[in-house]
């Protein structure tokens, strides 16, 4: 094999117990106390790799059920206010159990997002439907954002405004269910989406955990009031809405990133590592990947020895493909490239830098001295 390229591509999933988690588990510190529970709860990130699940209809299956189990509990979670409204009265309480009807149908998105990652690619849409999930993560960040405006809104409206809070102690019991539920439930979203790699179930627990900020807002405000201090209420409105907007950012951070195909530069490094210590692998070119979906895939170009056959070549193109979808944590596919080594290229560059040089020179000194600039001109 003088000039060719072997391409290899695995359209294969494995299923495996030494596999790397997004590569999280190794030498990656957090931060305990405070701080840490801080961070956990406006940006968190899993580092269980038994949690791992790499077959791609296993994580979408995964997937949906998460996002019914959530459907259902939010669902109960709404009913329960529903119940505190009825025997309350209180108008406030129904336009907030409202608010988390309404919140609660953004699962339904991403339901249906799982249910067409599942389908195979087609002549149209040859990289599957992966994509229809970072679609779903869209319309999540927008409904946070919206959540965010109208949080903020309300709060400056009733500092300006103030607003009497009738049937206080079933207000504080409606806070405290409401909080309770969205939080059990953006705990549950957050895991599940960071088990299958799924940014968009994240960005739907996070959601989630805005709304349990948002009764959690509701319960304190209603104690500051009991306690003779009526403005409580916005001001802990208001300290809400900058929480929302830290929650906002993480989960803008998550979606968009998908969507400009970022992934952890630790995965490149592991990647890297493992097509290096191929002992057939002379250098490793590139390594590139990027999300669909909740699987990753990736392409990858290597140097081998210029001598090495096109069966040998293939074979290990292959043997390179099987040991990265294994070494990668939610690596689907894999496009390996080989190509023939050039030992001395650095040094063909170096003397073609220094040939150049020279004819410049002679150029130069042509021009001074009447010699054949034409010749010259043409040998650069």
């Amino acid at each position: 094999m003088s000039h060719e390229r072997v391409t290899h591509q695995g359209g294969h999933t494995h299923s495996h117990g030494h596999h790397q988690d997004d590569c999280h588990d190794q030498g990656h510190e957090h931060p305990r106390g405070l701080r840490g529970v801080v961070k956990e709860i406006f940006a968190p990130h899993s580092h269980d790799a038994s949690d791992s699940v790499d077959n791609a209809l296993q994580s979408s299956a995964i997937g949906v059920r998460a996002v019914k189990i959530s459907l259902i509990a939010l669902g109960i979670t709404a009913l329960l206010q529903v119940a505190i409204v009825v025997i309350s009265g209180s108008v406030a309480l129904a336009a907030d159990t409202v608010h988390n009807f309404s919140d609660a149908l953004t699962a339904v998105p991403l339901w249906v997002a799982f249910s067409l990652g599942t389908r195979g690619a087609t002549r149209r849409f040859t990289y599957g439907f992966g994509r229809v999930e970072d679609l779903a993560g869209l319309f999540v960040v927008a409904m946070i954002t919206m959540s965010s405006i109208v949080a903020g809104y309300e709060s400056v409206r009733r500092l300006i405004h103030p607003v009497a809070i009738q049937n206080l102690g079933w207000v504080a019991v409606a806070g405290l269910v409401g909080f309770l539920g969205n939080e059990l439930v953006a705990l549950y979203r957050i895991r599940v989406g960071r088990r299958i790699g799924s940014a968009a179930l994240v960005a739907d627990g996070l959601h989630a955990r805005t709304d349990g900020f948002t009764s959690l807002a509701v319960l304190v405000g209603a104690g500051g009031v009991a306690l003779g201090f009526p403005l409580a209420d916005p001001i802990v409105g208001l300290l809400i809405t900058i929480a929302l907007l830290a929650v906002l950012w993480t989960a803008v951070r998550e979606v968009f990133g998908r969507l400009m195909d970022g992934v952890d530069p630790r995965l490149i490094d592991a990647a890297e590592t493992t097509l290096a210590a191929h002992p057939r692998v002379t250098a490793v070119r590139s390594v590139r990947m990027r999300w669909i979906g909740h699987r990753l895939h990736a392409d990858a170009e290597l140097d081998i020895e210029p001598d090495t056959s096109l069966a040998d070549a293939h074979e290990i193109a292959h043997t390179a493909e099987h040991e990265l979808t294994h070494a990668v944590s939610k690596l689907s596919t894999a496009l390996i490239h080989a190509y023939p080594a050039h030992p001395n290229t650095a040094d063909q560059h170096y003397q073609s830098d220094n040939d150049e040089k020279e004819l410049r020179n002679q150029v130069s000194a042509g021009r001074g001295n009447c010699v054949n600039i034409e010749h010259l001109e043409a040998d650069l």
